[in-house]
C-alpha cells in the first residue's frame, strides 16, 4: 500500500509577505501585492508594473560570501526553505540526513545574474566574466544549496516545467517518498525574474496586462476585461513527510497531500489546448491518484493567469471534469493578489490551499467587476468566503503544454 505523504512545513516569499502568516493575512484581507516599478517607468518600456517582492536577507543561513554569489531566486528559495524547515520542528539528529531529499525548481533559473554578466561581458571583456557564473545560474543550485546547509544526503536535483515547475517539483517530492527513495523531502520552486529581458519578453509576446496606470486592479482573473497576466517574483517551499515518520517524531501535520496529475497539451508552445484536454486529464490523475471522486473537491485554487485565453479554457476544463459539481465549487486565482510568480506560483499557491483547508477561509478573486459568459463558475469573487474544506486541489499550467496538478486535503487519522 503506497505510503501516505503529509505536510509538516511551509516557507514563502511572495509580493504579499515573506512569512506564511503575513502572506495568508494578506490574501484573505483581499490585499493588493502589485506596484509599479519606478526604474521601468524611467526606462519607457511597455509595462510598468509587478508583483514585487520585498528584499531579504540570509547572512544568517549561509557565509556572506557565499550570499553575495547567489542569484535572487535562490536567495528566496534558501529563505523560504528555512521558513518551512523551521516549522517541521527538525533537530541535528531527527530526521536521518541520508533520507532527506530536495527538489526545488526554478522556471527561468538566474537570470538577474545572466543579464548582469552577459552585460560585463559586452561592456568590459571576457576576463570580466565571474567564475561563479554558471553555479549562480542553473537553476539547480537552489536544491544543492539547501542541501549543503542542512547536510541532506537524499535525492537532491531540479524541476523545471515553466509555470507548472513547482507543482512538478511537489508531486515528485510525493512520488518519492512513496517508491520509498526518502522519508523526508523538502519541495517547491523560486523564482526571480523581474528584469528588462523577462519583462520585455513576455510584454513583446502581448501576454502582460498593460495597465500601467492602475497597477491595483490590473491582474483580474475571470473577468472579461482581463488583459494578460502580470509579472510576479517569489518562493513556496514546503517539507514533505511520509505519515509514519512524522508521527514518530511528533511533528505538527498540517495537511496531507493525497495526489498528482500531470500531462501535456500536445497543443502549442504558449496557448493552452482550447478544448482543455491537457488540464482534464492532469485534474482527472490528481483525483485518481488521491483515490477522491469529483465531489470529494470542496475548493480549487486555479491557474487564473488573467489572460484570455488560459482562464476561459480552465473554466471548460472544470467543467468537464466535475460536471454538475463544478458549479458548486468555490474557485479563486490568488494571481489577481499576487501577479504570476511564474515557476514559482504552484508553491506559493499550494500554501493558500493547506491555509484553506486549515481555516475553513476561502481567499478572493479581486478586481472582479465584469462577468465572461464563457467563465460562469463561482470564482469567490473580491471577498474572502467562510466555507468548510476537507480537500482542495491546485492547478498549474506552463508555457510548452505542461500540466501540474496537487491534491490536498484535511489530515485525519
Amino acid at each position: 500500500m503506497p505510503k501516505r505523504v503529509v505536510i509538516t512545513g511551509m516557507g514563502v516569499i511572495s509580493p504579499l509577505g515573506n512569512d506564511v502568516t503575513t502572506f495568508w493575512n494578506a490574501l484573505i484581507q483581499g490585499k493588493n501585492g502589485i506596484k509599479t516599478i519606478p526604474e521601468w517607468v524611467t526606462a519607457g518600456y511597455p509595462v510598468t508594473i509587478a508583483g514585487q517582492a520585498d528584499p531579504v536577507t540570509i547572512d544568517d543561513l549561509v557565509d556572506s560570501k557565499d550570499a553575495r554569489r547567489m542569484d535572487p531566486y535562490c536567495v528566496y528559495a534558501l529563505h523560504a526553505a528555512n521558513q518551512a524547515i523551521t516549522q517541521s520542528g527538525f533537530t541535528q539528529d531527527n530526521p536521518d540526513p541520508h533520507r532527506v531529499g530536495v527538489i526545488v525548481g526554478s522556471g527561468i533559473g538566474g537570470l538577474h545574474v545572466f543579464e548582469e554578466q552577459h552585460a560585463a561581458l559586452l561592456l568590459k571583456g571576457h576576463r570580466r566574466v565571474s567564475p561563479f557564473f554558471i553555479p549562480m545560474l542553473i537553476p539547480d543550485i537552489a536544491a544543492g544549496y539547501i542541501a549543503i546547509k542542512w547536510g541532506f544526503h537524499g535525492p537532491n536535483f531540479s524541476v523545471s516545467s515553466a509555470c507548472a515547475t513547482a507543482n512538478h517539483a511537489i508531486g515528485v517530492g510525493l512520488k518519492t517518498i512513496r517508491y520509498g527513495d526518502a522519508d523526508v523531502m523538502i519541495v517547491g520552486a523560486a523564482d526571480a525574474t523581474l528584469t528588462p529581458m523577462a519583462l520585455n519578453g513576455f510584454a513583446n509576446m502581448k501576454a502582460l496586462s498593460t495597465r500601467n496606470d492602475d497597477p491595483a486592479h490590473a491582474s483580474r482573473p475571470f473577468d472579461l476585461n482581463r488583459d494578460g497576466f502580470v509579472i510576479g517574483e517569489g518562493a513556496g517551499i514546503f517539507v514533505l513527510e511520509s505519515l509514519e515518520h512524522a508521527q514518530k517524531r511528533g511533528a505538527t501535520i498540517l495537511a496531507e497531500l493525497a495526489g498528482f496529475g500531470q500531462s501535456a497539451d500536445a497543443h502549442h508552445i504558449t496557448t493552452p489546448a482550447p478544448d482543455g484536454i491537457g488540464a482534464i486529464i492532469a485534474i482527472q490523475q490528481a483525483l485518481a491518484d488521491a483515490k477522491m471522486t469529483t465531489t470529494d473537491i470542496d475548493y480549487i485554487n486555479a491557474h487564473g493567469t488573467s489572460t484570455a485565453f488560459n482562464d476561459k479554457t480552465e473554466t471548460k476544463a472544470i467543467k468537464q471534469v466535475f460536471g454538475d459539481h463544478a458549479r458548486k465549487l468555490a474557485i479563486s486565482s490568488t494571481k489577481s493578489m499576487t501577479g504570476h510568480l511564474l515557476g514559482a506560483s504552484g508553491g506559493v499557491e499550494l500554501i493558500a490551499v493547506v491555509k484553506t483547508i486549515q481555516t475553513g477561509m476561502i481567499p478572493p478573486t479581486i478586481n472582479y467587476e465584469t462577468p465572461d459568459p464563457e467563465c460562469d463558475l463561482d470564482y469567490t469573487v473580491n471577498k474572502a468566503v467562510s466555507r468548510p474544506v476537507q480537500a482542495a486541489i491546485s492547478n498549474s499550467f506552463g508555457f510548452g503544454g505542461h500540466n501540474a496538478v496537487l491534491a490536498a486535503k484535511a489530515f485525519l487519522e
